[in-house]
């Protein structure tokens, strides 16, 4: 059964977007040209620490082309390599592994989907041709094959804290709460102090809240400030940064909080409600992604889940 956010969003293709994107649940995603490169895809390598790396998308959406607005990484230990998400597409995926083919002769051992949406998983192929294992979390395997049927989900489910040894390096993959329904997961690295948070951080974009609960989301923000106060943070979307882009998106939900409760303070009905709240405020003018603040009728989009989500009273938030 399609959603009614996914109708939205189906509206929303019609009305402004050509035959060069396709549709995934959450955001739009092009389809790729038959030959790309860092630049024409909007991608940038960083290295985030010592073969620890970041391939950050600066696309905004709808995507544009060959541009990516997403991100994924890559750790190298002495014996392999730990692939983070696989973007939109087997040809970003396969742009992802020419680089680390570029940087290290050490074989991808895993590939690890942080979450289900396709927008991190449209690669997923090109490890599966290769005879990689990909992991996730919990109903992953049934959330994508929902999305879009010809997606390769992961073939190892994990549903507790699981370390991956490569070598010399170790990677910690934990659950958290929020951005889907039980299949988001964060990746650490100890050695280097570097959390791949997936989509549980958006750096500067407004994020995409209508597949989960923002108070789950705000209880495992919480809790990541609490276990890696030092951490570099690679996001899902956005530049990377410390864990003061976390704290960023704690403030933004805390606005959406108090922003809701207001609502209910007046009495306003959700049409009410959004319809005198549609203007960015000041603070996050400069975001992208800003079809996800307001959006359009029918789309879930970040003031539909503040008013559908939060109660009356001021809650404490959840720390799954």
């Amino acid at each position: 059964m399609v959603s009614k956010w996914q109708k939205g969003l189906w509206a929303v293709v019609v009305a402004c977007v050509t035959l060069a994107f396709t549709i995934v649940p959450g955001f739009l995603v092009a389809q790729p040209s038959s030959s790309i490169d860092l630049s024409s895809a909007g991608l940038s390598l960083e290295q985030v620490a010592d073969r620890v790396y970041a391939l950050v998308g600066q696309g905004d959406i709808p995507a544009e082309g060959d541009v990516s607005f997403v991100n994924a990484g890559f750790v190298i230990g002495s014996e392999g390599v730990l692939v983070i998400d696989t973007f939109s597409s087997p040809k970003l995926a396969e742009l992802m592994f020419a680089q680390i083919k570029s940087l290290t002769d050490k074989p991808i051992r895993y590939v690890l989907n942080t979450h289900y949406h396709p927008d991190h998983t449209g690669g997923n192929s090109v490890p599966a041709s290769l005879g990689i294992p990909i992991v996730g979390r919990g109903q992953i395997r049934e959330l994508m094959a929902k999305a879009n049927p010809q997606l390769v989900p992961p073939n190892i489910i994990i549903n507790s804290e699981t370390d991956f040894w490569l070598g010399d390096r170790h990677v910690r993959v934990e659950r958290v709460e929020g951005h889907t329904k039980g299949t988001d997961v964060v990746a650490y690295v100890p050695e280097a102090r570097v959390l791949f948070a997936g989509d549980m951080v958006f750096n500067q974009r407004f994020p995409y809240t209508g597949d989960g609960s923002i108070k789950n989301w705000q209880g495992s923000l919480y809790r990541l400030l609490v276990s890696y106060p030092d951490a570099k943070v690679v996001p899902g979307h956005g530049n990377v940064g410390d864990v003061s882009i976390m704290r960023a998106q704690l403030g933004y939900f805390n606005f959406l909080e108090q922003l809701a409760l207001s609502w209910k303070s007046k009495g306003l009905s959700k049409e009410q409600a959004i319809a005198q709240s549609q203007e960015i405020p000041e603070a996050y003018k400069d975001y992208k992604f800003q079809a996800l603040y307001a959006g359009n009728p029918g789309l879930q989009n970040n003031l539909d889940s503040a008013y559908d989500q939060f109660s009356r009273s001021l809650g404490i938030p959840l720390i799954p």
